[in-house]
């Protein structure tokens, strides 16, 4: 049962935001990263690579008590409709500078994919399972970019800023204001836990992870080592 629903793109803040929430109680939150680590939680997206496939929503949170982050924040609409009590957590941030993250993010994104037979033997569930859900994220682009998926590249910036306003603008006029939170990382803990009705952890800066070296980390020890380095887990 979902109790907080990120509504956010990618890069506003989501890694940041999961491990606030699971600080104020309402973790596991779900997050893409989930699936490098536990590569069987991808066949619970498949059915929904498809558009109008029926969605079995307490399948594909089952254990999970809140979500952030594509897959899970592209759906947002049909999330906040199945779990009407839930609140919804809309991060922003600049648009401009949210599209230099974004880039970023596709410039680190390998352009061949590691394919499962090439990969080490330690991470090739990990490799399949990603592999399993491209279709997915080639829907989810092309509905919000309206644009194909290509490894490693980005939409241009008039077209993604376009579209990072239209989804802001998108959550704002179907979620009650009373149940939205639009949230910049940058205002910390206050914002958040007035909005969800709880304190603070006492002396616990808030989190602010989820950087450029992070991902960049996290592809070149899945190809030179064969392990999983996600940015939420202590050690990497």
């Amino acid at each position: 049962m979902l109790e907080v629903i990120g509504a956010g793109l990618p890069r506003t803040g989501t890694t940041s935001v999961k491990v606030a929430l699971e600080r104020l109680g309402f973790g596991p939150c779900y997050h893409t990263f989930e699936v490098l680590l536990r590569p069987e939680l991808a066949g619970r997206w498949l059915p929904l690579c498809s558009v109008g496939a029926a969605a079995d929503w307490e399948r594909v949170f089952e254990g999970f008590r809140s979500c952030v982050d594509w897959p899970a924040s592209f759906f947002w609409r049909e999330l906040a409709q199945a779990y009407p009590e839930a609140k919804v957590v809309l991060t922003v941030r600049d648009p401009q500078s949210w599209y230099s993250s974004f880039r970023v993010l596709g410039s680190l994104s390998p352009r061949e994919p590691l394919r499962e037979d090439e990969a080490p033997e330690s991470i090739r569930p990990v490799v399949a399972a990603m592999t399993s859900l491209r279709p997915l994220f080639e829907r989810i682009r092309g509905s919000v970019f309206g644009e194909s998926w290509e490894p490693g590249h980005s939409p241009d910036e008039q077209r993604a800023v376009a579209a990072y306003h239209r989804h802001v603008a998108a959550v704002l006029a179907a979620v009650p204001a009373e149940r939205l939170l639009v949230f910049d990382v940058r205002e910390g803990w206050g914002p958040l836990c007035a909005f969800l009705g709880v304190a603070a952890p006492p002396g616990v800066p808030f989190p602010h992870l989820n950087d450029a070296a992070s991902i960049r980390r996290t592809f070149e020890l899945m190809r030179t080592e064969g392990r999983v380095h996600v940015p939420f887990t202590a050690g990497g």
